[in-house]
C-alpha cells in the first residue's frame, strides 16, 4: 500500500553506494529522464524489528514536502527489500560539521534537522511509544508521558547545543544513564554559553523548557527575531569542505 508499482531499476541507473547502517544501505543512483542524483535506501523488510516505523515514516514523508526538508521521491518493494528514494544532498551529515568545525550564530540560525517523524493530529494527539536515540529526547518521552509536538522543539534545542559544544548533553553517558539524567536534571546548560549572545541564548532556552505546555511552537519560534540573523546557506559552503577534507585524513 505504500510502495509505488514498477521497476526503479528501470528508472534510476549509476548505482554508487554511499553508506552502510544497521537498517540498510544506502546509493547515489541517477533518475535516467531528469537526470537528477537521489539517494535511495534498501532495506530487508524481513529484518527490520518495527516495520511500521518504517511504512508510518513514508505515509508522512509523503504527505509533508517542503524547500526546507530532504524530501521523499519514491518507494519500491524489490524481492524482500524496500527501497526508499530521497532527494540527495552531496554536503554530508551535519554532526561531520559540528563536530570538526564552529558554526556561527548566522549559520546555526540557517539549519534545522529531524529524524524519525510520526503524524500528530486530530484527536490522536498525544503519544506513548518511545523510539531514537535518547540524547535528544525530551522529558516527557524518556519519563514514558503522554507527548505531542513539543519533543521535536526539545530535540532542536538539543541539536543547537550540539552546534555550538559539537555534542548534545550527556553524550558520554550510557543510553539509560543519559535517560535518567534527562528526566531528572531539567534544561541542560550550554557550555559554551559566555560566547552566545542573550538573543542566541533565549531563543535555545525556551526550547529546553520542561513543562511541555510552557514550551513554545514552532509557529511562535519562527517569529524569534533571533531567526533575522540567518545567513544564506551557502555560508556553510566552506564549513562543509572543511568537513570533508578533515574526514579524508582520518580515514
Amino acid at each position: 500500500a505504500v510502495v509505488n508499482v514498477g521497476n526503479p531499476r528501470r528508472k534510476y541507473s549509476n548505482y554508487e553506494k554511499i553508506g552502510q547502517g544497521a537498517s540498510g544501505t544506502v546509493y547515489i543512483a541517477t533518475d535516467i529522464l531528469t537526470a537528477t542524483e537521489v539517494a535511495i535506501k534498501q532495506m530487508n523488510i524481513n529484518q527490520q524489528p518495527k516495520k511500521e516505523l518504517i511504512i508510518n515514516e513514508i505515509l508522512v514523508m509523503r504527505k509533508n514536502k517542503h524547500p526546507n526538508v530532504v524530501n521523499f521521491v519514491d518507494s519500491y518493494l524489490v524481492g524482500e527489500e524496500l527501497w526508499v528514494v530521497m532527494e540527495y544532498l552531496d554536503g554530508g551529515p551535519l554532526t561531520n560539521v559540528v563536530t570538526e568545525t564552529c558554526m556561527d550564530e548566522g549559520q546555526i540560525a540557517a539549519v534545522t534537522d529531524f529524524g524519525f517523524c510520526a503524524q500528530i493530529s486530530g484527536e490522536n494527539n498525544n503519544r506513548t511509544t518511545m523510539v531514537g536515540t535518547p540524547y535528544w529526547m525530551a522529558p516527557e518521552v524518556v519519563s514514558r508521558k503522554e507527548y505531542n509536538a513539543k519533543i521535536d522543539i526539545w530535540s532542536l534545542g538539543i541539536m543547537i547545543i550540539e552546534m555550538v559544544d559539537g555534542e548534545p548533553p550527556y553524550l558520554n553517558e550510557n543510553p539509560l544513564r543519559a535517560i535518567y539524567l534527562i528526566a531528572t536534571v531539567g534544561s541542560p546548560k550550554l557550555q559554551n554559553a559566555r560566547n552566545m549572545s542573550p538573543l542566541f541564548l533565549e531563543f535555545l532556552y525556551k526550547q529546553l523548557e520542561v513543562d511541555k505546555e510552557k514550551r513554545p511552537s514552532a509557529s511562535a519560534l519562527l517569529k524569534s527575531p533571533f531567526l533575522l540573523k540567518a545567513k544564506p546557506l551557502s555560508s556553510l559552503t566552506q564549513l562543509i569542505n572543511l568537513a570533508k577534507s578533515s574526514n579524508v585524513r582520518i580515514m
